[in-house]
């Protein structure tokens, strides 16, 4: 019986051990990636900061905003996966403040791709106003309007969140890991989170696609400037691929739940780490990669700060040694 109850306890032991490392190797899968992409958008963030052009440009005022609000939602869905791959509970008005900080950052992006393809829709089609049309002012107007706009869907959302019965809780501390899915507290809350998400997707879609319509028939044009429209039209396409990709992230829960009712734990917890990846960290860094790579103005500046980076990096480890 003595030698039946060591086997037991050296079984669970092995158990426990075996999750705990395989936390730690998923934690480390996510957060090596995450950490990367960060820096990128970081040092794309620093970029267009660093030259009067990019300051005084309204697509790079635009792009900044994408950026500075994907690298927001990148730091907030890797604390909330590390907090839930940690096993940390936290109390209710604690994720909803950080759930309320990624969809308000979440909604901030497709709504600037629109304002980024009307932009480009502008330059190509009414390329003798656009300076006029365009300017540093209606910019400014154009990112607060966006950003009032997600702030009125985060007012909705804490309004909604607010009829819950709280007071009817044993205690504050949420039973389950924090998540979109878990402050869904009522029907009504769920309800306005898919309308609200249609409406939003397919109005963006409608925009971005329209206006990479107009700069097509704008391109057959004779005077028309040929290789400005080719260029507009592929940045158009990018902010399709771009709205895609933010749609398919929104569906990350339906999917994890529709994948839980048929796979294993095993396959499920792998699964699980390959989405988050690959449909939510990944396209957070993809506007830096799309524009680094792309835009002649950005490439070498943006090349100059990383290897400069790069360079200290290596000074700093040859004097520690």
């Amino acid at each position: 019986m003595l030698y039946a109850n060591q086997s037991l306890i050296n079984v669970t032991a092995g158990q426990m051990f075996q999750g705990l490392l395989e936390r730690v190797m998923i934690s480390t899968l996510t957060t090596v990636p995450c950490c990367v992409f960060l820096f990128i958008n970081g040092v794309m963030l620093f970029t267009l900061r660093s030259k009067t052009v990019f300051r005084e440009t309204s697509r790079y005022i635009l792009l900044f905003n994408l950026l500075f609000a994907d690298t927001v939602q990148m730091v907030v869905g890797q604390l909330l996966y590390l907090l839930a791959a940690c096993r940390i509970r936290l109390t209710y008005p604690v994720c909803g403040v950080l759930i309320m900080l990624a969809k308000f950052a979440d909604k901030v992006s497709p709504v600037t791709l629109v304002v980024m393809s009307l932009e480009r829709y502008v330059a190509v089609c009414y390329p003798l106003r656009h300076s006029a049309i365009i300017t540093i002012r209606n910019t400014a107007v154009a990112i607060i309007v966006v950003w009032a706009f997600s702030s009125l869907n985060i007012l909705t959302r804490v309004l909604l969140m607010l009829d819950f019965p709280f007071e009817d809780l044993e205690s504050l501390q949420m039973k389950y890991f924090c998540g979109t899915f878990v402050m869904l507290l009522d029907p009504m809350s769920e309800h306005y989170d898919n309308a609200y998400t249609c409406f939003l997707f397919v109005s963006a879609g409608t925009v971005v696609t329209s206006s990479y319509i107009g700069v097509m028939i704008a391109a057959r044009s004779a005077s028309t400037d040929k290789a400005s429209a080719q260029k507009a039209r592929n940045t158009l396409l990018l902010h399709l691929v771009q709205l895609g990709l933010s749609l398919v992230s929104t569906m990350h829960n339906s999917m994890l739940i529709a994948l839980s009712r048929i796979a294993t734990r095993i396959i499920f917890v792998r699964s699980q780490t390959v989405l988050y990846v690959c449909i939510f960290i990944f396209p957070r860094c993809l506007s830096s990669l799309i524009y680094g790579i792309r835009d002649h103005t950005i490439r070498p500046v943006l090349m100059y700060h990383l290897c400069c980076r790069l360079k200290l990096s290596v000074v700093s480890a040859k004097v520690s040694c």
